[in-house]
């Protein structure tokens, strides 16, 4: 096989068992989608019988990274929220007559290759048009041919030489002519963590699998050449031809457990704060140059301690922790946990940026606030907007708790997602630690809906009883929420965490209570949950 950077004039021999164009070179089996007789049909190790709505797994991208590094295509999918397609992707600089043969005939036979920025500037491709009006903004340049060891430039062998010049670093913009039978593409910086595209996915692959960052796609189309190939018929087909498949979302989950997302800014300083004394740790984010924060007490660590940390990873909520937005319980979770943090004596409060409303920014949060005042809830609002439910991802937060040293943590969350998606990248977490949610008027239909529509922990019966704290005497709180969360704070060191949420249900207890016949935040029937 060729490798990185090897001349690539000539047409290579065709590979044992690749006797005819449009039937790839045999594969290893070990890897590979099978149809068995009568069998279940599954993906090896990790990857589930059917396409889970993460995808396959990141066995299948493991596995998808050595068939392309031994020069086999692979199949890779996309969301079914994006194009829905899959692709046939392989490495450039390994393109020969017989797979490129094979593309042509089972894809729409429009080949591109994606290449990095600096790339498509040494060879002094322009984009196709200064005016990108493609939906999924895919950056195609002017198509191109070799201009030596092609004829036409549109046979399977032209179009393989082509494909092994782009790919080859001695190449220069001379070598090609303007415009060809290749279509390049100019990849994002960053790959698929700034583009979940397909031309993204081909370069990262290329690049893990340690060659050139040059990968050949095209998209699959149905048997019947009249539409594009969807699942289940993709994964037949990769049955059928013996071929790896994973998906983009595989690939995106593969590089946040992988790749160096993060780097440290500057030395830690002291942060005096009301709740306590800390240090204060940045961190820049290489995908999006987000800037993040960790407050940390008792450290450093270097991942032997034999005591899980407390962690709170706290996501950025301009409107509860710095108005005391009332419509969340956001602001209320921050001081609890920094409060937890200073009494115990040791932890770190991760503070993520960029994850304001879930992931979908200031002002989508409060265009969303809007069609909740219609009666909307959290998650319904979102989508009206045409917006995911939730679009955080907490692979850089666990890079920055293992720089910090962190490797077993007593997590405080209420959110199975963010306990999921931490617990991966090499993070143990050792126990669930509640965090405190004062109940107000306002966000009483809110947490509900976090409850039963996102799966969010809280207290059984939280908004059905108050004999608990009746019990404990509260009676007597004063009709305000702020009044609440301030007892809670107040006494959260000596209160147990049953106790603080008696607090917080006592004043739900209140909300409920008809003054008048109407409830008391003056819309009737607003304060039963729903």
């Amino acid at each position: 096989q060729l490798q990185a950077g090897a001349a690539v004039s000539g047409v290579r021999p065709a590979r044992a068992g690749a006797a005819h164009a449009g039937s790839p070179p045999p594969r290893r089996r070990a890897s590979r989608l099978r149809a068995t007789p009568g069998a279940p049909e599954s993906m090896p190790g990790d990857a589930a019988q059917s396409v889970r709505p993460g995808g396959f797994g990141e066995q299948s991208v493991v596995a998808a990274l050595a068939a392309i590094k031994r020069g086999e295509m692979v199949i890779v999918t996309d969301d079914e929220a994006r194009e829905n397609e899959g692709d046939l992707i392989m490495a450039a600089e390994h393109a020969t007559p017989e797979t490129i043969a094979f593309m042509v005939r089972h894809t729409s036979g429009v080949l591109c290759i994606g290449m990095e920025d600096e790339r498509i500037r040494q060879l002094q491709l322009p984009q196709m048009t200064g005016n990108n009006e493609d939906p999924k903004g895919t950056a195609f340049t002017i198509s191109v041919d070799a201009r030596t060891g092609t004829t036409t430039g549109i046979s399977a062998g032209d179009r393989a030489e082509t494909l092994r010049q782009l790919a080859n670093p001695d190449c220069t913009a001379d070598d090609f002519q303007r415009p060809g039978h290749i279509f390049p593409l100019r990849s994002r910086k960053h790959g698929v963590l700034a583009r979940q595209g397909h031309t993204e996915a081909a370069v990262d692959m290329c690049r893990l699998a340690g060659l050139q960052p040059a990968g050949v796609l095209s998209e699959i189309v149905s048997a019947d050449g009249l539409t594009m190939a969807r699942m289940p018929e993709l994964i037949e087909f990769g049955k059928a031809h013996n071929l790896v498949m994973t998906t983009i979302t595989d690939l995106v989950a593969y590089r946040l457990r992988h790749d160096i997302l993060v780097e440290p800014i500057g030395t830690p300083a002291r942060m005096p704060t009301r709740f306590g004394n800390f240090e204060a740790f940045a961190f820049r984010s290489l995908t999006d140059e987000f800037e993040h924060l960790a407050l940390c007490k008792g450290g450093p660590w270097n991942g032997t301690d034999a005591d899980p940390l407390l962690v709170r990873v706290h996501s950025e909520c301009c409107t509860g922790d710095v108005f005391g937005s009332l419509r969340c319980d956001c602001g209320t979770q921050l001081e609890s946990a920094l409060r937890k943090i200073e009494s115990e004596g040791r932890g770190v409060l991760l503070y993520l940026r960029g994850q304001e409303g879930r992931g979908i920014g200031l002002g989508h949060k409060i265009r969303a606030y809007a069609l909740q005042d219609t009666g909307r809830d959290t998650v319904q609002a979102n989508l009206d907007l045409g917006l995911p439910v939730d679009a955080r991802d907490y692979g850089v937060g666990a890079q920055i708790l293992r720089m910090l040293g962190v490797t077993s943590m007593r997590l405080m969350t209420n959110n199975p997602a963010k306990y999921a998606g931490l617990s991966g990248y090499g993070l143990s977490i050792a126990e669930r630690v509640p965090c405190i949610t004062a109940v107000n008027a306002e966000n009483v239909k809110y947490l509900r809906t976090k409850q039963q529509k996102m799966g969010h922990w809280l207290p059984e019966g939280f908004d059905e009883e108050i004999a608990v704290a009746v019990e404990l005497g509260l009676e007597a709180i004063e009709n305000s929420a702020e009044q609440v969360a301030e007892l809670i704070a107040a006494n959260a060191r000596i209160l147990t965490l049953d106790a603080q949420l008696a607090l917080a249900t006592a004043e739900l207890g209140r909300l409920r209570a008809p003054q008048n016949g109407v409830p008391a935040n003056g819309v009737k029937g607003a304060a039963k949950l729903n």
